[in-house]
């Protein structure tokens, strides 16, 4: 397990480069991008956690440290819940067409969404799936 200042350390690149990739006009920050790029954060650091330099039990303290983060630009009441709930609404599919994601990409995105926002119904989708199969 990394230690939380370090892992608050080894992200805060990553924050700042969504941040910097996320605005525009100088010092105004798309927040469909933003949400974008967190929600592709969150995904990928959650199906490869070893990639990310960390480890499964490093989740939660990253959950709060991005939580944070998106406080910090999006206000206090939002957190990886609406980011994701954001992705899987209409102007989400749009910021993810306008960010010019493959179909792959929005397509995980979409998978996670539907993990986080319907757990119950995330599993009874993946086990007709796996019936079909």
């Amino acid at each position: 397990m990394i230690d939380p200042a370090q892992l608050s350390y080894a992200f805060e690149p990553v924050f700042a480069d969504i941040k910097e990739r996320a605005t525009v006009a100088e010092r105004f920050i798309d927040r469909s991008l933003y949400q974008v790029y967190v929600a592709t954060l969150w995904a990928n650091v959650v199906l490869s956690p070893s990639e990310a330099g960390i480890e499964e039990e490093d989740l939660e303290e990253l959950h709060d440290l991005v939580t944070a983060d998106i406080q910090s630009v999006l206000g206090d009441n939002e957190d990886l819940m609406t980011v994701f709930t954001f992705i899987s609404s209409k102007p989400g599919e749009q910021a993810m067409v306008e960010a010019k994601l493959n179909q792959t990409h929005k397509d995980l995105l979409q998978y996670f969404s539907s993990m986080i926002l319907d757990p119950d119904g995330h599993k009874k989708w993946m086990d007709e799936i796996r019936e079909q199969l």
